[in-house]
């Protein structure tokens, strides 16, 4: 018996929630997907979303938070969260002024481990979610992503991996794993395949050039509580896109 469920983040499905945010969920549920990790809240006030998942059966993983929100109203979403019965708040991303070069970097990790802090004082865990440019860009002569982790205490600031961007930052998505077992609550599971200009473009999990299989044993042995479906750029319409990946997760035995 694996150690994770499967969830998905909702940006995946964006189009859908805008025109129908109930109906999507009803959708993800009716699925086999066990929990939904935000990317918004449809304008569902808190008391309503939490009706909303009991009725579907779905856990709220947690949400996405734009740094600009992380600063401005994170006593809000902490609140929203906690009603709702999310575990996790997440950073998704970081702007160019945030990291543009080391200076800007230390001053974002001071920043990331405040607002870790506030979120576990108020009951509920912070994380940072990666991309590519976190192994680009260096802090200390390391990608920043380890100097951030390094420099960070690990109760303030969990590690969301976004496996597919490590691999194609050409780093080991196993060994990441591995390396922060322990601090891994959720694993961002997405494939992706190489254009003809060699940039990488999101496809339905089994049909890129990432290891899924390797990185779901890898989380399942670092303890790893979710693996969560994410799919930016979908060639087919989201529903189908999401149909299709789930279908792929049970033939290989992961859902």
């Amino acid at each position: 018996m694996s150690a994770w469920k499967v969830g998905i983040q909702l940006y995946t499905i964006r189009d859908e929630t805008a025109k129908d945010f109930v109906g999507a969920l009803r959708r993800v549920a009716a699925e086999g997907y066990q929990g939904v990790e935000f990317a918004g809240y449809g304008g569902l006030p808190a008391n309503e979303m939490k009706a909303l998942l009991d009725e579907l059966g779905l856990q709220a993983i947690g949400s996405h938070v734009g740094i600009g929100r992380l600063t401005s109203a994170l006593d809000e979403e902490i609140e929203y969260n906690l009603a709702i019965g999310s575990r996790y708040i997440v950073c998704p991303a970081l702007g160019k002024e945030h990291r543009q070069d080391e200076a800007a970097w230390r001053d974002t990790f001071r920043l990331l481990e405040q607002i870790g802090n506030t979120c576990r004082e108020r009951g509920i865990a912070f994380g940072y979610h990666n991309h590519r440019f976190e192994f680009e860009d260096k802090v200390g002569g390391e990608p920043a992503l380890d100097a951030l982790f390094g420099s960070v205490s690990a109760d303030a600031v969990k590690v969301e991996l976004d496996a597919c961007w490590v691999h194609f930052a050409g780093y080991d998505p196993v060994a990441y794993i591995d390396k922060y077992a322990g601090r891994l609550p959720i694993v961002h599971f997405k494939d992706a395949k190489r254009k003809e200009d060699g940039q990488p473009v999101t496809v339905e999990l089994g049909q890129g050039e990432v290891d899924l299989r390797a990185i779901a044993k890898a989380a399942d042995q670092a303890g790893t509580e979710w693996l969560v479906y994410e799919q930016d750029v979908c060639q087919n319409p989201p529903f189908t896109a999401m149909a299709n990946s789930m279908r792929w997760m049970k033939e290989n035995g992961l859902a």
